[in-house]
């Protein structure tokens, strides 16, 4: 089992920055590919960012690229999402999820672990 708990969500104005967080227990962390999904409100819960327990591998969502980066501190179990520029469709609910599958995947059903998720909210 894999605990995890976001944070760093809040209000931000659009053209702001925000870093969520994601700590990360139990088995191990370092071995796990983590993913970054989102959900508003009446939507299906969408990828953002992965990236893979080395963290050499990293994928994006065509929507945040280039103004969102993941990373991750395996000595620290923690992955974070830097997120920049944000725009008021950025709104959701953010939630940090850890796959034991290898091979890239975005679909949430391939994700095996889940926090409770962080609202971040952008203002226009």
């Amino acid at each position: 089992q894999v605990q995890l708990v976001e944070s760093g969500g809040g209000l931000v104005q659009a053209g702001g920055s925000l870093r969520l967080s994601c700590a990360a227990s139990g088995r191990t962390f370092s071995t796990n590919a983590m993913g970054w999904f989102r959900q508003a409100p009446g939507k299906e819960r969408e990828f953002v960012a992965r990236i893979s327990w080395t963290g050499s591998s990293k994928n994006y969502a065509v929507s945040v690229k280039g103004r969102f980066t993941i990373s991750r501190d395996n000595a620290k179990n923690t992955v974070y999402l830097q997120m920049n520029s944000l725009k008021p469709e950025d709104t959701a609910v953010y939630y940090c999820a850890a796959t034991n599958r290898v091979a890239v995947t975005i679909t949430p059903g391939n994700y095996d672990y889940w926090g409770q998720g962080t609202q971040v909210t952008v203002s226009s």
